[in-house]
């Protein structure tokens, strides 16, 4: 056997190696820049782990409450540090730092945590207690956005606004029914998290570095400790398995695809061209150089910001999609892109909600618009219908009419009725009744339509199956499942 001194002592993989690390390639293989934000979870496992090797007769009951008291200390000690990473060079990773704080803390005892365990198993429970708890924050996030859009949909009552296909004006719709269209999304997405929250909380913890531990662990402590519904059933699969993360960040991508299309609309409907709100000042600047204008910064950035939510599904998808079984350091690299899409939905989700709740809707705007420009047409095909026309002869009969009421400049409820009578017989008196804003907003009266009575039950709906009340947000624990 060599004799010749260890000069990688200090590592957790030492005793094979005996030339040193080349410097820049040390450095730059570490992930501790980046994964000392899993101090919290690295502790929490570890704790669960003690548990279970004491259990299994490798802690006495006095090592154990050491054990436990030690890594109680080690986030406080890391606090009074500061900047841990820069004051720990020769920390490799989170597991390795934890463990050299802890020899400070309870000597060689710590030594005996890492009995029965492996950085592969602990790197996949740390990474599941991290998107699990970002789950957790995005579902009360987007709780507090969903209720955002219902305080103003309460707001606005029976206002009217045009809606768009092809981003040409369609038909009228309820103000409220169209900020109730974002609600339904966010009601999806809330859906999404909460079922890949489900599918993903099994814990990896036992399952060793590939093969499952070499103890007879009861595997079951540790998922109890760690509020996993229970022990994930294949070693190979859990050290390597990152569909969690996949999920998690494609589930964000949609949901910044939703939020990215309602900036997109404000932004439209704060020009002058539209001019349908007033951007709050609180969240605009103005230019430099133009001492006029007030910039839709807010909506701007989320529409930027849903382009990084994109990028970590897609590297993540793109890292994962050749690794044979099971751990490979590749899946480093997929600890970034969790993190930045976490904390870019929590960036968006911390500013969103009082931004909804600040913006200022120019009815009148919105009404004229949803008045003018023969957007009653399908309202009055309806109408020919209801009386007997077929409706694609009514379709090509209201057509003429618009026709004719765009070369006279008149809307359809201001073309005589002897007029419309020369289109068709089928026209009465109580035609122009029919075509008003009101009357075209009510005759979509179906489940899901924008009649005014069907949006006042829509909106009453979407409150109850968000569990909010008139109060607010419901407590976390009330709506995310334990």
């Amino acid at each position: 056997m060599s004799t010749e001194p260890n000069k990688n002592a200090s590592k957790m993989w030492s005793g094979r190696f005996r030339e040193p690390l080349n410097k820049q390639f040390e450095e730059w293989q570490r992930s501790f820049p980046f994964d000392y934000r899993l101090l919290p979870q690295e502790v929490a496992a570890s704790k669960a782990h003690a548990r279970a090797i004491a259990a299994a007769g490798i802690l006495s009951d006095d090592e154990l409450k050491q054990m436990l008291d030690g890594l109680d200390r080690v986030i406080p000690l890391s606090e009074e540090e500061g900047d841990i990473v820069a004051r720990n060079p020769q920390a490799e990773d989170i597991h390795h730092y934890t463990e050299l704080q802890l020899t400070k803390i309870v000597g060689d005892l710590a030594l005996k945590l890492h009995t029965g365990r492996s950085r592969n198993e602990q790197i996949a429970t740390d990474m599941r207690l991290f998107v699990r708890d970002a789950i957790d924050d995005t579902l009360v996030g987007l709780n507090e956005w969903a209720y955002a859009l219902i305080e103003l949909a309460e707001q606005a009552g029976d206002a009217s606004m045009p809606s768009y296909t092809h981003l040409q004006r369609a038909e009228p719709v309820t103000v409220a029914h169209w900020l109730l269209a974002y609600v339904s999304m966010i009601e999806r997405d809330i859906s999404r998290l909460i079922d890949a929250r489900k599918r993903m909380n099994l814990c990896p913890l036992g399952s060793g570095a590939i093969a499952g531990a070499t103890l007879a662990l009861d595997r079951t402590i540790a998922a109890r400790e760690l509020n996993f519904d229970g022990p994930t059933p294949n070693s190979m699969d859990a050290t390597s398995d990152r569909d969690f993360a996949v999920e998690f960040t494609q589930h964000l991508s949609l949901l910044g695809l939703h939020i990215s299309r309602f900036a997109e609309e404000l932004t439209l409907h704060s020009t002058a061209e539209f001019g349908f709100l007033d951007l709050p000042e609180a969240f605009s600047t103005g230019s430099s150089a133009m001492p006029q204008k007030k910039n839709p910064d807010l909506t701007e950035l989320i529409r930027g910001k849903s382009g990084r939510l994109f990028g970590a599904s897609a590297t993540l998808t793109m890292l994962i999609k050749g690794l044979p079984l099971a751990y490979n350091k590749d899946l480093q690299e997929g600890q970034e892109p969790v993190f930045d899409a976490a904390d870019t939905i929590a960036g968006i989700l911390s500013v969103l909600p009082a931004f909804t709740r600040s913006l200022k809707f120019r009815y009148d705007r919105m009404k004229l618009a949803a008045d003018t420009g023969y957007l009653n047409a399908m309202a009055a095909a309806t109408y020919l219908s209801n009386n007997g026309v077929p409706f694609r002869k009514a379709h090509e009969i209201i057509g003429n009419a618009v026709r004719l009421g765009l070369e006279t400049k008149r809307e359809l409820g201001e073309i005589a009725l002897a007029e419309l009578q020369q289109l068709s017989p089928a026209f009465g008196d109580d035609f122009f009744a029919a075509i008003t804003l009101e009357a075209t907003l009510d005759c979509h009266d179906v489940i899901g339509g924008t009649a005014r009575g069907r949006v006042q039950q829509a909106l009453a709906a979407a409150k109850s199956r968000l569990g909010i009340t008139a109060t607010g947000v419901k407590a976390k624990e009330q709506h995310v499942p334990a």
